[in-house]
């Protein structure tokens, strides 16, 4: 009997331990951050990155690309056509290939071939889409799978400017303005942090922005649209969402305000918990004023978020509702390896992010 009394009183031990564990990733507060550089170049201002085998890929402007290695080597190229120097702002890997998007007429988008050899990546590259229109500016792009991917940008028509691939990069379509939604006067999007999609398996939310900001939302992978107002700030060609992430199919957050005001904190910050149908202002008139890049910390159940821009770095452990000022380091765009570590890219240097309790 005491034998099983003593049992007993262990299993009840480790169960309780075992709640307190669970209680305890639940309520995770993060309250340091160590920062370390990866890359330091001063002719660099990165906005796009991607991580691909603990290797850094990157895109900047005047035609630049690069991989810092986790080795600590670097190997970096410029892209050219014609006299061309193009400027990247988004990229997007699709698991065998990588893209980049430059912004500007006339639009370019390379695919790279992944090759074993690192140091030969940047150099199997062809074009695959280009356009040309003196509106065409592009923001954005990512992948749904091995097949099929998407680019955003700015309207050049009666809507913003959509192309998609079905075929892994090899060609690209641009959607008629008959397939989306007319977008209104002075709607566009940001070329800020190269997240202004966010995809959860079929589904797919874009962030517009300018002096209309809302979201442009597909089930389908891009085949249908509808659209959904959003209570961010808005008016001017300078304010909106800047940055959006979905962590499931419900829960989502949005952050921007207006760069030239970077210090406002009123109304730049919106969450859903219905999959983009509707928004709330989160912390009206506190936490982070104007950040280019929000992400939710993977593996925490949607409560942990890490905004970042030209300001500092903010964290919040509660989705959304408060926030803590982690630093006052700047950069412009960050994407996370694991729930303690991630990666931020800004000007003249990547830098990797190690969160702590």
């Amino acid at each position: 009997m005491r034998i099983f009394l003593i049992g007993l009183l262990l299993v009840g031990l480790s169960s309780c331990k075992s709640e307190e564990n669970i209680n305890n990733k639940d309520h995770r507060k993060i309250t340091r951050i160590w920062i370390k550089e990866v890359l330091v170049d001063s002719t660099l201002s990165i906005r796009t990155i991607q991580e691909i085998d603990s290797n850094i890929y990157y895109g900047a402007q005047n035609g630049k690309i690069g991989i810092s290695l986790k080795n600590g080597a670097r190997v970096s190229d410029l892209k050219q056509k014609d006299s061309i120097f193009p400027s990247f702002r988004s990229s997007a890997f699709n698991g065998h290939n990588l893209f980049y998007m430059s912004i500007e007429s006339p639009a370019l988008l390379y695919k790279i071939e992944k090759n074993d050899r690192v140091d030969a990546f940047i150099s199997n590259t062809k074009i695959v889409y280009e356009e040309s229109h003196p509106k065409t500016f592009y923001d954005s792009m990512d992948f749904w799978n091995d097949d099929e991917g998407i680019a955003i940008g700015d309207p050049t028509e009666g809507c913003m400017s959509i192309i998609i691939t079905r075929d892994g990069g090899e060609t690209w379509t641009k959607l008629s303005c008959d397939e989306l939604p007319k977008a209104k006067e002075g709607e566009a999007a940001f070329a800020a942090s190269d997240t202004n999609i966010a995809i959860v398996g079929n589904h797919t939310w874009v962030a517009t922005g300018g002096k209309a900001s809302r979201i442009l939302y597909s089930p389908d992978k891009g085949k249908t649209w509808e659209v959904f107002d959003t209570p961010i700030i808005q008016g001017k060609e300078t304010t909106g969402m800047y940055s959006i992430d979905f962590y499931d199919e419900n829960n989502g957050f949005a952050i921007g305000g207006d760069y030239t005001k970077p210090n406002d904190t009123l109304a730049n910050k919106i969450r859903t918990a219905d999959g983009g149908k509707t928004w709330q202002i989160m912390a009206n008139g506190k936490g982070p004023g104007y950040r280019s890049c929000v992400q939710y910390v993977p593996d925490r159940n949607a409560k942990e978020l890490v905004a970042i821009g030209f300001k500092g770095i903010d964290y919040s452990n509660d989705a959304g509702e408060t926030w803590k000022h982690l630093s006052d380091e700047g950069f412009y765009t960050l994407r996370f390896l694991n729930d303690s570590v991630a990666y931020a890219a800004g000007i003249g240097r990547i830098s990797k992010l190690t969160f702590r309790e």
